[in-house]
């Protein structure tokens, strides 16, 4: 069993009115508003000796409360010692650059050999427990067979911080990709919703505002190559496969992409003599503040060995104009 920390916390004047939760994560802001939600309705948070389970408490002021923390439980997955190639990291969170081929989280098929069993690993001891569970803090996910820049929470303050970030679309991310054809204008954007496809449940696919979420791409033509183009992809939004069904909605599929490409004859030839196996997508940049120290970060990650042999195969025809 693991121990529990008790936090005294004196509520000030200023407080009065306020949520119980609110006032809480104010007074301690080690704690996120929704971890202290789930301690308040546990009856881990007491006041005058009675727990006090309602989160919507309006609260007095100058009140003192006492908040039973449990040491964070383990969590299901094993740590497995898998490298991983750090770009920052300090007590709140990591940048990493992540290989195509490297799954981020343990689902069906996938149980162990992920980036959340290597984070486990790495971070052993030093994760404070998010939703009380000792874990990473998954804010954002790339595809298995996509490599780049990730940001993962080792707190729930900074989990919750950037979680917000995502929320309100202030996190910088650009992908480099290489599609199929020449795009005839050299930049544009895609606004179109998306949703799991109702006839294939393992594609995404534009669907009317209604049934999906808002998905915005701004995408720019870097480099011509041949029957193709190097582009980059400005996320707007950040939802599942964006890039790869924008960038096929408008007749340029990611070379290699199985599920929304299919390559030309030539292309796949060309795929199979490299032994290309995976969608031509790499999160190059990554950008956003720092949910504690409040600097801002930003992130570059060189396109990968496997994308710069196709390119060179290709060609460059030209530079965009």
């Amino acid at each position: 069993m693991g121990g529990i920390q008790t936090i005294d916390v004196r509520l000030d004047a200023a407080h009065a009115g306020w949520r119980l939760d609110r006032a809480l994560a104010d007074a301690v802001p080690t704690l996120s508003r929704e971890r202290l939600k789930a301690l308040i309705r546990s009856g881990a948070v007491e006041a005058q000796g009675l727990a006090v389970r309602d989160p919507a408490l309006k609260v007095k002021g100058d009140e003192a409360l006492r908040v039973a923390v449990p040491e964070p439980s383990p969590a299901h997955n094993e740590p497995q010692d898998i490298p991983l190639t750090i770009l920052f990291e300090d007590e709140h969170l990591l940048v990493l650059d992540k290989p195509a081929g490297l799954v981020v989280h343990p689902a069906a098929g996938n149980l162990d050999g992920t980036l959340v069993n290597a984070l486990l690993h790495h971070c052993a001891g030093k994760l404070s427990g998010i939703g009380g569970v000792a874990r990473p803090g998954i804010v954002h996910r790339i595809d298995k067979d996509t490599s780049g820049l990730l940001v993962v929470a080792k707190t729930d303050v900074a989990h919750e911080g950037l979680a917000k970030q995502f929320a309100a679309h202030s996190i910088d991310r650009r992908y480099h990709a290489i599609v199929n054809g020449v795009p005839q204008v050299s930049e544009g954007m895609v606004d179109a919703p998306l949703a799991r496809s109702a006839t294939n449940r393992k594609k995404i696919a534009i669907v009317d505002g209604g049934r999906g979420k808002r998905a915005v791409t701004h995408w720019k033509r870097l480099e011509r190559l041949k029957d193709a183009a190097l582009v980059e992809c400005k996320l707007e939004t950040g939802r599942t496969h964006q890039v790869r069904v924008h960038m096929a909605s408008i007749g340029h599929a990611l070379l290699g992409d199985p599920v929304y490409g299919g390559s030309p004859k030539a292309h796949a030839k060309l795929l199979k003599q490299l032994g290309f196996q995976r969608q031509a997508l790499h999160a190059a940049e990554l950008g956003f503040t720092h949910p504690v120290t409040k600097h801002r970060l930003s992130f570059s990650s060189p396109m990968p060995p496997d994308m710069q042999e196709l390119k060179r195969a290709l060609g460059v025809v030209g530079l965009t104009s």
